[in-house]
């Protein structure tokens, strides 16, 4: 059976456990994550970097996992899912992202459109669109916001697609490369999976951090 076909699941599907999302529906729960994650305010929570990672554990011959999956479909899978996703979210954001920021119950997200103005002024557009593939939140709410911005079509996709394509490529190879050269790695999926969830944090922790002692510095100040 092709991993692109719904498999019935034994039990209910948790969507933040990538072994459970890949096991339920192969590759192309791959593509669904990523396209709501990457495209959609309310994917934020998705597990996108372990789900890569898992995914290119499990495309190893012989991986013991919940299921068997074929590197070639979930490279594709993947890039699919992260490119149309975050195109999806940059031309939401440009029909409807300013009205939305102008509402008075979209305090947080006018608050996160600063931030995202900071960003892209910090370290420019293109280099901004693909340091934001590798911050969990912030890739989700970096496309819509770069729409409702103003950010140039032509300049946001160039840049979004060589992201998104690092981004899925890079973690699922260096799953599969993981897979290939250590034996059984299966026995220690929970472990792996849990180490790549904590350093795709350590990017937005830092900038937590950091946005805190711009705040404590500017209070000094005043």
């Amino acid at each position: 059976m092709s991993v692109f076909s719904l498999a019935a699941a034994p039990q209910a599907v948790n969507l933040l456990d990538a072994g459970s999302l890949l096991g339920a529906f192969g590759a192309l729960g791959i593509a669904v994550v990523l396209f709501a994650e990457t495209g959609l305010l309310v994917g934020f929570f998705l597990p996108g970097d372990s789900l890569l990672f898992t995914a290119g554990l499990l495309c190893v011959p012989g991986a013991h996992g919940p299921v068997e999956l074929s590197l070639p479909q979930v490279l594709i899978a993947a890039v699919a899912g992260a490119l149309l996703g975050a195109q999806a979210g940059y031309w939401i954001g440009r029909r409807g992202g300013r009205a939305l920021l102008a509402r008075r119950s979209a305090g947080r997200l006018r608050e996160g459109a600063a931030r995202a103005e900071e960003l892209l002024a910090r370290y420019g557009h293109a280099r901004a669109i693909v340091l934001a593939r590798f911050v969990p939140v912030v890739r989700t709410v970096l496309n819509p916001l770069a729409g409702a911005l103003d950010v140039p079509a032509r300049l946001f996709t160039l840049w979004q697609v060589v992201g998104g394509a690092v981004w899925t490529v890079g973690l699922v190879l260096a799953g599969y490369a993981l897979g290939s050269s250590v034996p059984n790695v299966d026995r220690y999926l929970l472990p792996i999976v849990a180490v790549v969830v904590a350093v795709s944090l350590v990017p937005l922790a830092a900038e937590l951090l950091r946005a805190r002692g711009r705040r404590t510095a500017e209070g000094d100040n005043s």
